[in-house]
Parts: structure tokens; C-alpha cells; sequence
């Protein structure tokens, strides 16, 4: 697990750039969707006959923003796991099979 929330992997390969393009789509997405729930919500409150209706975007949102973290999670993870090719390994770096010792 030492391989989680390393910067470096972020680049370490073409795949790498890839995934972590893609996740940061889904989570940009997530926002905007979290944000625009909350807004919508907020316009509801100043209607009675759309409290209900705002209360539920409220909670849609807060979900939402509890999926944002989620994302990055399962973006390191998947990163973790992902081997570096060695052409794109930094130069002293331990070979694949060796594991690294501290």
C-alpha cells in the first residue's frame, strides 16, 4: 500500500495519464452535478410547494459529494496496481520482480 497517493504514478506511463484523465472526467463530473443539486435545492427553499423537492437535491448532493473522495480512492488504487513498464521506470530504481526494500 506504500504505492497509494504517490504523485509520480500519475505520469508513470502513458496508461497511467490515461486513467488518471479519465477518473479526473468522472470526478469533475461528479462535482458539477453535487453543485448543481445544491443550487437547485437552494431556489426550491424559497417555494413551499418545492421544500420536499429541495430537501431530496440537498441529500442527492451531500451523496454526491461523498462520492468525490471515492473516485480519487478508487483512482489510486487503481493506479497502485497498475504495473510501470520498465522504459518508464526512474533510473536506480529496483527491478520489478525485486521488492523493495527498507
Amino acid at each position: 500500500m506504500s504505492k497509494l497517493f504517490d504523485h509520480s504514478l500519475r505520469s508513470a506511463s502513458p496508461d497511467h495519464a490515461e486513467i488518471v484523465r479519465k477518473y479526473e472526467l468522472y470526478r469533475t463530473i461528479v462535482e458539477f452535478l453535487a453543485a448543481l443539486m445544491f443550487v437547485i435545492g437552494s431556489i426550491f427553499f424559497f417555494y413551499e410547494s418545492l421544500l420536499f423537492a429541495g430537501t431530496w437535491l440537498f441529500l442527492i448532493g451531500s451523496i454526491l459529494f461523498g462520492v468525490r473522495p471515492t473516485i480519487r480512492l478508487l483512482l489510486e488504487l487503481k493506479l497502485a496496481n497498475l504495473p510501470v513498464p520498465k522504459e518508464f521506470r526512474p533510473y536506480g530504481a529496483p527491478p520489478v520482480d525485486e521488492p523493495v526494500r527498507r
